[in-house]
């Protein structure tokens, strides 16, 4: 589904910042289908996963990071021509070829992570995948997998950052 809509900010809320307004009837649409996870492109060259986010006015919209924003140049009042289909991935963000690889090697990690909500999976494959190194990519992946067996599944952000910070590579 396409539409045009401006690059806007909300001045109210720190918590939500840049963002683009999904016209009711789109957004709807993806609802009626009970679908809030989308593939949103911007001008035919930026796509990304994301969710249809509730404004609490009943308005939905999408964020735009600010990685998205820098490599595209927007600022906020920016015209954009907008397609949302349907995230038919199986996470609703990509899944890092390294943690693949370990969850494949490690049944008990793989179990735990599966275990996990969605959300929260797809809040560990965003850290893990974030870093543009394989190598970095796989120390998130190694260090996570072992959080995950070490707290038996049960998944604390700010210990997990412990983690991070206290892990030595081995390799």
């Amino acid at each position: 589904m396409q539409f045009t809509a401006a690059l806007t900010r909300f001045e109210d809320n720190p918590l939500w910042g840049h963002h683009i307004p999904v016209p009711d009837a789109i957004a709807q649409a993806f609802l009626d289908e009970k679908q809030k996870r989308v593939v949103c492109d911007l001008n035919g060259t930026h796509s990304f996963q994301c969710a249809l986010m509730p404004n609490g006015d009943g308005h939905y919209f999408v964020m735009v990071n600010a990685e998205i924003r820098k490599n595209m140049k927007l600022e906020v009042g920016d015209m954009l021509n907008v397609t949302l289909t349907k995230d038919e991935s199986k996470y609703g963000l990509p899944m890092p070829e390294e943690f693949q690889e370990l969850l494949h090697q490690d049944e008990l990690a793989d179990k735990y992570f599966h275990a996990l909500t969605k959300g929260k999976q797809r809040s560990l494959l965003h850290i893990i995948g974030k870093p543009k190194s394989e190598a970095k990519r796989l120390e998130k992946a190694i260090v996570v997998a072992e959080y995950l067996k070490a707290n038996e599944g049960v998944l604390d952000f700010k210990a997990l950052n412990e983690a991070f910070r206290n892990y030595k590579p081995t390799f």
